[in-house]
């Protein structure tokens, strides 16, 4: 059988994963009967991305058009996500870069790009959305043609097809339509790909030869090692040499081999070079290493990822409601959890903290937080510290790293967010106003200047501001920013909060919390207007007296509270603050509960 190997890259929200459904079903994946015809979004597996609405985990599906199987390659889209990018990227011969037609290239677009340009994968660019009112196809082209400018490593890379498609309909056209109405479907795409994407090399006369990309685990089979077989031929029953990081090998027999067809795994006797597939049987296997015959043990190179700019510790849960919500609360079993996430998580690190806690490090905010969450809906119950930027030492200096920032945010909007990025140390590289009356600004500012952020700009852009970041390089440590928080409002009684306390708190700020939520002594209840901390009781009832004043017992109205999210708790968090996550709760707290603590701490 002829393959075609092709990733999928675009910005989060540029259409994606809905062209992928559209190709899956318009290749006759599946029956008329199947649940998965009538469903969207097919290739978002994972609840999270499904209600994130972006790629977490790269997958792969395959589809088989005019006798030709096409193994598609579903990426994330996101910076964050980076180590899923550059391991699967190497399965790949060619790439569709699907562009927003109004939008345009994003800056993970480049991100994702870059690294599929780096290796030489053969790029077909898709023009998606170009129904919508305000697409604006020609400037969009000029941009995507200077991003490969920018981005090219061979001057033939700078030739590449583009297509013109709807996605949410399925529909693709190889010129910009005078209609969109007219009957159309995704053939000129498949096309595009036999034509533009070159088969894999492949010699199946060779021995067998495979470098892990990927794992994944099932409850019957156990682990799954996934990859592009580089030559040979694989079956089950077969031995291999499993070749270690280390240059160490080690004997395995195949179980198992699964290729792909749609969105299923399916079992067979045989599988051939440059086809993706599924082995069980070799248990040790980690991303990376080389299953080989063992007649010509010879390693491929191995993936290298790119090294973490963020770290966080995690450590069970000390609060006085610790054990009540979750199913796993003891640091050997978070420290189990974050083992077995190394294995699949490659852009993920761990080390052990100073203080019995365990530190991972990570790509970004979100990589982290997304690990933290699957942590929660699993049953675990964790406390979590503040966010830290990995700095460097180089040539005896403190370096830390500096990010590429890029806000799209309303014309009206715009004077705000630039002061608030000012404050921050980012300097300003561009701002380009659009005909639609919104702006994009462009900033280098330290990772450090992007914690909490993302919720500075939504409150002052009214939750319409879209950030996004890219690193650079690593530089000499600047400044110290300025806190550019105020401070907290915590609880200084164990009880219940109730409607008479409450209402004291909002007139000191922003309260969190409803009334009837159980609350501890240092736990974190809202924002202070002050700098201050500021300890208050939200357990305190209203004294009861057979003396009535007149208005005094009118019923008390009570803001809405601000209920943050994983994310904007992360942003909210100072040295001196932990994060309780259980799988029912989210509760801010200061790491020493009792006044008298923080007192003599602070001495």
């Amino acid at each position: 059988m002829d393959f075609r190997n092709v990733a999928i890259i675009a910005h989060v929200d540029h259409g994606k994963t809905t062209l992928v459904d559209g190709l899956l079903k318009q290749a006759n994946t599946f029956r008329q009967n199947e649940a998965a015809f009538t469903q969207t979004l097919l290739m978002a597996s994972n609840d999270q991305e499904k209600e994130r609405g972006i790629t977490i985990l790269a997958k792969n599906t395959a589809v088989n058009y005019k006798g030709t199987k096409i193994n598609i390659i579903d990426t994330p889209g996101h910076a964050d996500f980076g180590g899923e990018v550059e391991r699967t990227l190497n399965m790949a011969d060619g790439a569709i870069l699907v562009v927003d037609a109004q939008e345009g290239p994003m800056p993970q677009t480049k991100f994702v790009l870059k690294k599929a340009l780096e290796i030489g994968l053969k790029p077909i660019v898709v023009i998606n959305k170009i129904d919508k009112p305000a697409s604006r196809v020609t400037e969009v082209i000029e941009m995507t043609h200077e991003l490969f400018l920018d981005l090219a490593t061979d001057v033939e890379q700078l030739e590449f097809p583009i297509y013109y498609a709807v996605s949410r309909e399925g529909k693709a056209w190889n010129e910009p339509p005078a209609d969109f109405g007219e009957a159309a479907d995704l053939t000129p795409l498949f096309e595009g790909i036999l034509e533009h994407v070159p088969p894999p090399e492949a010699d199946t006369g060779a021995p067998f030869q495979m470098l892990v990309t990927s794992l994944t685990r099932d409850d019957f089979q156990g682990k799954h090692a996934v990859g592009r077989i580089k030559r040979g031929k694989i079956s089950p029953g077969t031995a291999v040499t499993l070749i270690k990081k280390d240059g160490t090998t080690e004997t395995a027999r195949v179980d198992r081999v699964y290729v792909s067809h749609g969105l299923k795994r399916v079992e067979t006797d045989e599988a051939v070079a440059g086809d993706i597939v599924s082995l069980t049987g070799a248990g040790e296997a980690e991303i990376g290493e080389t299953l080989a015959d063992p007649a010509t043990p010879e390693a491929l190179p191995t993936i290298s990822i790119e090294e973490p700019t963020l770290k966080i510790s995690l450590s069970a849960n000390t609060s006085p409601f610790a054990g009540r919500e979750g199913q796993f609360v003891t640091s050997r079993q978070i420290r189990a959890r974050i083992m077995k996430e190394l294995e699949t998580n490659v852009a993920l690190r761990f080390a052990p903290g100073e203080a019995g806690d365990f530190v991972i490090s990570g790509r970004g905010e979100l990589h982290l937080s997304v690990f933290i969450e699957t942590l929660r809906r699993e049953g675990f119950e964790l406390e979590v510290g503040k966010p830290l930027v990995i700095t460097k030492e180089i040539d005896g200096k403190v370096h830390e790293p500096i990010e590429e920032l890029t806000i799209d945010v309303g014309a009206e909007y715009a004077g705000a967010v630039i002061s608030e990025v000012g404050q921050r140390k980012g300097i300003m590289l561009s701002q380009d106003d659009n005909n639609d009356s919104s702006s994009r600004l462009i900033f280098e500012i330290a990772t450090r200047g992007l914690l909490g952020l993302r919720s500075r700009l939504l409150t002052l852009s009214r939750g319409t501001a879209v950030m996004n970041s890219l690193f650079l390089r690593y530089e000499r440590q600047g400044a110290m920013l300025p806190r550019l928080r105020n401070g907290a409002l915590f609880s200084a009684e164990t009880g219940k909060a109730v409607a008479y306390g409450l209402n004291n708190a909002q007139g000191r700020g922003t309260v969190f919390i409803n009334p009837q939520t159980q609350v501890y002594e240092g736990m974190i209840v809202g924002l202070n207007s002050r700098d201050s901390d500021l300890g208050i009781n939200v357990t305190k009832e209203k004294k009861l007296s057979n003396v009535r004043a007149s208005g005094s017992d009118d019923s008390i109205v009570l803001t809405p509270p601000t209920v943050l999210t994983l994310e904007q708790s992360l942003d909210f968090l100072e040295d001196d603050e932990l994060l309780e996550v259980t799988p029912e709760s989210l509760r801010l707290r200061k790491k020493l509960l009792r006044a008298g603590e923080r007192t003599r701490a602070a001495r």
